[in-house]
């Protein structure tokens, strides 16, 4: 295991352009604004991983800390992806002091089932009880109004 690689809950450690920029790239928060990825920090219990003092990923959740946790905006930079950093970086966030003991996780992800069955994630016993609302495209409807 790298010795160099730490975790951390310090907001003031997050490379925000780092986070910014991966997250407008991606399938569940293309073209996010920079000011909805800061609300987003600002609201929620935030993890970054980092290799020497450089931020290489990042996890965030929104908890009441008692009974529920929803775990987002979970990545690794590519260049990282395969070194084990993902599931480091679920591991200390499921270990966490301040979410142990929690009665339900639940999370949304299109391809990475695999790392979050080894947490304990599985699908929905009853999916039909879930319910949400799901607005598509929503960050690109805002950067029209802006420009």
């Amino acid at each position: 295991m790298q010795n160099n690689i730490f975790i951390s809950t310090d907001k003031s450690l997050l490379n925000i352009n780092l986070i910014h920029n991966f997250l407008k790239s991606s399938y569940w928060a293309e073209n996010i604004p920079l000011g909805i990825v800061q609300k987003s920090i600002d609201h929620s219990l935030c993890f970054g991983i980092y290799e020497n003092s450089q931020q290489v990923g990042f996890a965030r959740t929104v908890t009441d800390y008692a009974c529920f946790a929803y775990l987002a905006d979970v990545f690794i930079i590519p260049e990282k992806q395969g070194q084990g950093l993902g599931k480091r970086l679920i591991q200390f966030i499921m270990e966490y002091p301040e979410l142990t003991g929690l009665r339900r996780w639940h999370l949304v992800t299109f391809d990475a089932q695999g790392l979050y069955k080894q947490f304990g994630f599985h699908t929905p016993d009853n999916p039909q009880d879930h319910m949400q609302i799901k607005k598509m495209n929503i960050y690109k409807k805002e950067l029209e109004e802006i420009y």
